[in-house]
């Protein structure tokens, strides 16, 4: 929806002249609530995006259509970040520029890192969707909300079933030396050590190695019964089977970064009993009905629920507060009200966060046809 133009102003003026004050007023409380999507429609995550898209235009629609004639309608403003910071910068300012109060996205963690300033600087609530980037909602914006786990929780996951399951034992860490690995094995670290349980080795390899054979020499040396891997499919293939090379069967526990069609066959055999924290497998909607419609693709699925509750949770919070104003409803969102979604129930805590736990901890088991795969294999307590 466009903003007003100065001859809508003037018509708009004629009508507050000629027609009583309550009638125009009624015609305000009318108008649709605008809700802005940033989301990739180009670029390489362009398939998300559409998935993001779909769920978003399939609950406006349902919406819409159980709200009735008289109820206050949701309307869609929605705009392509390509997944890029610049082009998600230019379309913050343009929500803002236009008066969006409310808005879906971005999808990308450069792209919130761009754009998210300039909705706190508006006045505008943004529920990201994906974005597993820990600063999103630690740095203390009012007007930021997650709908999704965050890195941050896979480190203390991971460290309760090292203690559920190896306390009192010793436990090899080892990481990649990027930020997303170190940052997992210290995080992991510290849970252990808060609850009374230090690492007994602490070690790294870099990425793209291929000789891991002193790296293995050192945790044997230590006696390890279980390694805590941090950083990516490929490393983690290449240590599981220089470990069994070794004569060592210890597990390996990782986090969502072994989600990688490849982890298995660089692991081998070995890749079997491999535990690691991992996103809820997503919600799917139901296939979109109609001559005109077309499968939803395993990406656009992913997404695609996520999408439809973020609208949920916007209407939810403008009915409770009567407002679309940003602070309003940051305000409800942030005291911990339970909400209704096609994930379920959702609720924030004061920073903005889901309450619900992002992350799972799954295992990789051969299946009946003799593949070793994760889906479906979740770890209970």
């Amino acid at each position: 929806m466009r903003p007003f133009l100065p001859s809508a102003a003037v018509a708009i003026l004629a009508v507050l002249a000629l027609s009583p004050s309550g009638a125009v007023a009624q015609s305000a409380a009318q108008a649709p609530i605008r809700i802005g999507l940033s989301l990739p429609l180009t670029g390489p995550d362009a398939a998300f995006g559409q998935g993001l898209r779909a769920g978003a235009e399939q609950a406006v629609a349902d919406l819409n259509r159980a709200t009735g004639a008289s109820g206050r309608k949701l309307a869609l403003v929605v705009a392509d970040d390509a997944g890029d910071g610049k082009q998600g910068l230019a379309v913050a300012r343009k929500f803002a520029a236009d008066r969006v109060p409310l808005v879906i996205g971005p999808l990308n963690a450069a792209v919130a890192a761009s754009a998210l300033p300039v909705y706190e600087e508006a006045g505008i609530v943004a529920v990201t969707v994906g974005i597993a980037w820990p600063a999103l909602t630690t740095r203390g914006a009012w007007n930021v909300f997650r709908l999704g786990g965050s890195d941050a929780e896979q480190g203390p996951i991971a460290a309760g079933y090292l203690l559920e399951r190896f306390r009192g034992r010793r436990i090899g860490l080892v990481h990649d030396r990027s930020t997303f690995g170190r940052g997992l094995v210290d995080d992991v670290a510290r849970s252990l050590k808060t609850n009374g349980q230090a690492e007994t080795a602490f070690e790294s390899l870099g990425r793209g190695d291929k000789d891991l054979s002193a790296l293995v020499a050192r945790l044997k040396r230590a006696r390890i019964e279980v390694v805590y891997f941090g950083g990516l499919a490929p490393e983690a293939g290449l240590l599981i089977r220089s470990l069994r090379e070794a004569g060592l069967a210890i597990p390996l526990v990782g986090s969502d970064g072994l989600l990688d069609k490849e982890f298995a066959a660089g692991a081998g055999p070995g890749a079997e009993g491999t535990v690691m924290t991992l996103a809820p497998e997503p919600r799917k909607l139901p296939e979109p009905k109609g001559a005109a419609a077309k499968p939803r693709s395993p990406e656009t699925d992913m997404v695609a629920a996520q999408g439809y509750a973020a609208v949920e949770i916007l209407r939810q919070a403008v009915e409770q507060t009567k407002s679309n104003e940003g602070r309003k409803v940051a305000a409800f969102l942030h005291g911990g009200a339970p909400l209704k979604t096609a994930l379920g129930e959702v609720s924030f805590d004061d920073k903005g966060q889901t309450t619900a736990p992002g992350y799972q901890l799954q295992v990789w088991k051969k299946t009946p046809d003799g593949r070793i795969d994760y889906a479906g294999n979740v770890v209970t307590p």
